[in-house]
């Protein structure tokens, strides 16, 4: 038995008078007494199908006009010319007289209508997958993605990398975000952990000589979600042996360059300028800048070291910073109600004490700032930021992160807002020379700002070895697209007392540091040779490319903000017997803050 001749997207006018067996989903149905028209669709494609009582038995057309949308369906008939065409889709000049039909399995009532509905909400969506998938915007999303992942394969091939796979269950090792923990049956008390990344087994790839190596590695980290990020996720993982920075840029650029051309039928001619981590954070305020825009920080620290307005002075003077952005043409666009929104907006997420504002007008300056400042002084910071006549000037003094980190969302804030981004370009951004080191407030101690395998810079190796936590850069690599971080790696350590010695002033001791990476640490002793590689985040490079606003939008089979899977309703309560084997024991009082 066969179920189909031809895929419900292939049959063309040149097929006129052959007679084809058909399998799908119905569409949409039409009845009109005599006539029952169907739209079958499959993954490739909508057939019209024609019931008409004079070509098929009577029982087949009644049996046609019953069906529900969805019902799965085969057809045996004659393919004629369509007499009302519909050049909107690749089959629209012809449609199929059936004369036989076989029910192979009814549809109830749908939760959703699958076509002709755009206004279904997400978490229904999200909660009945399998339909969403026969729409057509997740299934072309789907396509798309099978696309890029075969166009990176062939061109990883091509450049002479091996497709190695590493451990699922693995050691936890410190690397940045929280560790899913799996506990074992066997070694009562102990735990797995599920991989934040391959990264050390990549780099124990390269100690064991393979020096191509590549992976599409499944990831998972327990961390607070956003539209851009999941628990788990799917990472394009590359490492190289024997190469500087300037090699491992110049095959991404090429990998991203033919992923971009097999995935959207474009031949992009895209630049990949690049721009160190400070000049990233000095223009920005953010350091995966959205370069679709002009709108950039402006600095009035120094202006602000000798004003008498002593909310601005005492952070221009101490470790603090004074900076502005500037909304063009948003001196009438912003009210008094929509700068309340921003500086509850900066308040809220980023910590910012306050938002001052300057409008420059026809008339002058509007302000409620005038009074601290004198006119001499209020020019100054106009001519400073680069305002004209129309614009408006927000403004933010605090610690520099929180200056930079405010402004950069106030930034984005308004080029959505205000529709500055063009939404059809492209652009691509190096981000470049990143800190080895960062203080966390949190933790009250320096950590990683990559990963604590970072290669430190030759000319930075000797403040580095003399005790300096501060300004030490690494030969460190972000690929951003439009804003999004869709890569981002480095030169690694390869010799094993400098990566001892970032253990030390990460706060690790000598046998914490065993115990953590004992066996990472012992491997470098048996002749480990210069490496280095990037990892892309293969979920949000798509999503940047079909231009989604969510990540969700380009995975299978998704979880929601609260890291839930609504379809299976994961994670879910397990058996007692289960815990009892793994000598686990859930408390009472998570239980009942889980009911």
């Amino acid at each position: 038995m066969s179920y189909r001749t031809h895929n419900l997207g292939e049959l063309r006018k040149e097929n006129i008078g052959e007679t084809v067996t058909l399998s799908g989903w119905i569409d949409t149905k039409r009845d009109l007494g005599g006539l029952t028209f169907i739209d079958l669709r499959d993954r490739e494609g909508v057939t019209q199908i024609v019931f008409d009582i004079d070509v098929a038995e009577k029982n087949i057309v009644e049996t046609a006009q019953k069906l529900k949308n969805e019902s799965v369906i085969k057809i045996k008939g004659l393919i004629r010319e369509r007499y009302s065409k519909n050049m909107n889709i690749p089959t629209g000049e012809i449609e199929i007289f059936a004369t036989e039909l076989e029910i192979l399995n009814h549809a109830e009532v749908l939760p959703f209508q699958v076509s002709g509905s755009e206004n279904v909400s997400e978490s229904m969506r999200l909660k009945y997958r399998y339909l969403d998938m026969r729409r057509s915007q997740l299934l072309n999303n789907l396509k798309m993605r099978h696309k890029m992942i075969m166009s990176i394969r062939n061109y990883m091939d091509k450049e002479g990398f091996l497709d190695v796979d590493t451990p699922i269950l693995t050691k936890s090792t410190p690397e940045g975000a929280r560790d899913f923990l799996v506990p074992s049956r066997i070694s009562q008390g102990e735990f797995y952990a599920l991989p934040q990344s391959p990264q050390l087994f990549k780099q124990l790839l390269m100690i064991g000589g393979i020096e191509k190596y590549y992976q599409i590695a499944k990831c998972f980290r327990d961390e607070d979600l956003r539209a851009d990020r999941q628990p788990e996720f799917t990472q394009l993982d590359l490492e190289m042996s024997f190469v500087e920075q300037e090699d491992i840029l110049n095959l991404v650029e090429g990998l991203a360059k033919k992923v971009f051309e097999d995935v959207t039928g474009e031949n992009p001619n895209y630049s990949f300028p690049r721009m160190s981590y400070d000049e990233a954070m000095t223009r920005y305020g953010s350091d995966k800048p959205d370069t679709r825009f002009e709108v950039e920080l402006k600095d009035l620290t120094e202006i602000m070291k000798t004003t008498k307005f002593e909310a601005f002075k005492k952070w221009a003077v101490g470790k603090g910073a004074v900076k502005c952005v500037v909304a063009p043409n948003g001196s009438e666009k912003f009210s008094r109600k929509i700068i309340s929104e921003y500086e509850e907006y900066v308040k809220v997420y980023f910590g910012a004490k306050g938002l001052a504002y300057i409008k420059v007008t026809e008339d002058g300056i509007n302000s409620p700032l005038s009074k601290f400042f004198s006119e001499e002084e209020m020019k100054t910071i106009v001519e400073t930021s680069g305002a004209k006549v129309g614009d408006i000037i927000l403004i933010i003094a605090d610690n520099k992160k929180i200056v930079h980190n405010s402004l950069g969302a106030i930034r984005l804030k308004i080029a959505e807002d205000f529709n500055l981004i063009d939404k059809n370009e492209f652009k691509f951004l190096w981000i470049i020379d990143f800190p080895m080191f960062e203080y966390s407030e949190e933790e009250n101690r320096y950590q990683a700002q990559h990963h604590p395998f970072t290669a430190i810079k030759a000319e930075h190796m000797e403040a580095f070895m003399g005790g300096e936590m501060e300004k030490i850069l690494t030969i460190s690599h972000d690929l951003i697209l439009n804003g999004s971080e869709i890569g981002g790696g480095s030169l690694r350590i390869f010799d094993p007392k400098i990566q001892e010695r970032v253990f030390e002033k990460l706060g690790l001791s000598f046998e914490e540091a065993r115990e953590k990476f004992g066996f990472f640490i012992d491997a470098f002793k048996y002749g480990a040779p210069p490496h280095g590689g990037l990892a892309f985040g293969i979920d949000r490079w798509l999503m940047v490319m079909l231009k989604e606003s969510s990540i969700r939008d380009v995975i299978p089979f998704p979880k929601t903000n609260k890291g839930q899977c609504l379809m299976t309703e994961a994670p879910g309560n397990v058996a007692v017997e289960q815990l009892e084997e793994l000598s686990l024991k859930v408390a009472l009082e998570v239980k009942e803050e889980n009911k």
